[in-house]
């Protein structure tokens, strides 16, 4: 009997096959996951922005792209995943909100993917999927016993990557 862990707004989280671990509400957020197929150990991060530095209320590090990913792939790796067999797969980063003229308020989710792929390029580990961008928000799913990303956004059909 699987169980689903659940992550919150600004949180991380691990699981092993054959649970699932979720998040909700991905917005201009990401929801970034490592997945080992091998020993079937995953985590997900919900993170809001891309970089730790630029605030000075910065103790949650799940809240960061920067700070959050190294958090959740110390925490994989802990729990048993071999670094070098990790694979990335995102999604979130919408765009929410027009913004009038030239705001980096209306771009965050880009930013938010960008930081993303930025640090996983740093860490060496591969983005096989991803699904970022675009105007609505997200509700995803890694599937610990086939490392399957599911995407659920309203009035959308189900994705799978």
């Amino acid at each position: 009997m699987s169980k689903v862990i659940k992550v919150g707004m600004a949180d991380l989280n691990i699981c092993k096959s054959p649970d699932i671990i979720t998040t909700i509400g991905l917005g201009s957020c990401i929801g970034l996951t490592f997945y080992d197929p091998v020993s079937k150990i995953g985590g997900l991060v919900h993170y809001m922005l891309p970089d730790s530095k630029q605030m000075r209320n910065n103790s949650n590090i799940a809240k960061f792209a920067d700070t959050g990913i190294d958090e959740l792939l110390r925490q994989v790796v802990r729990a048993g995943a071999n670094r070098s067999r990790l694979v990335a797969k995102i999604a979130g980063g919408a765009k929410m909100f027009q913004v009038s003229g030239v705001s980096n308020v209306g771009n965050i989710g880009e930013r938010n993917a960008l930081a993303a792929k930025a640090k996983l390029r740093e860490l060496k580990i591969r983005l096989v999927a991803e699904d970022t961008g675009l105007n609505y928000g997200r509700t995803v799913e890694l599937h610990c016993e086939t490392g399957e990303f599911y995407i659920k956004a309203i009035g959308k059909p189900l994705k799978i990557i």
